[in-house]
């Protein structure tokens, strides 16, 4: 049986805090040694991207990026980190995801996760296939 529209009528948008709460749920689903590699790295929601981030990946428009890796990943790094680097982050962008979520037929948990999971990927230099391997195991 589908959920009750009427529920929602008293329901607000996620904000920040829920969408971090949400990520944090989904990250705490992955795989236990997809977890234990991705040791440092922060994981920051932000409503859109900064126009620094925006001019840079030349997107038309601040809901082109759900997502975004900064650092280096485990491939290119060394054993020891350089002196003044900062850790490696993924941002997720809160209103990008929150128009993705209105336009597919997916829970904005699977949408997070999906988000989440693809930008860590690059952490790992992972490809398609190995992130939608870890996605099937979070679920």
């Amino acid at each position: 049986m589908p959920p009750d529209p009427t529920r929602l009528r008293s329901r607000y948008a996620p904000s920040l805090a829920d969408i971090e709460v949400i990520a944090d749920e989904a990250f705490a689903a992955l795989p236990e040694t997809f977890k234990i590699l991705c040791e440092g790295v922060v994981i920051r929601v932000d409503d859109f991207p900064d126009e620094e981030t925006l001019d840079e990946l030349e997107a038309e428009s601040e809901f082109d990026l759900l997502g975004l890796f900064r650092g280096r990943g485990l491939a290119h790094r060394g054993a020891v980190p350089q002196t003044g680097e900062f850790p490696n982050m993924v941002w997720l962008y809160r209103r990008p995801i929150l128009d993705y979520w209105a336009e597919h037929e997916e829970t904005l948990g699977q949408v997070i996760t999906h988000v989440l999971v693809h930008e860590i990927g690059h952490h790992f230099g992972l490809s398609d296939e190995d992130m939608e391997e870890i996605e099937r195991k979070a679920e």
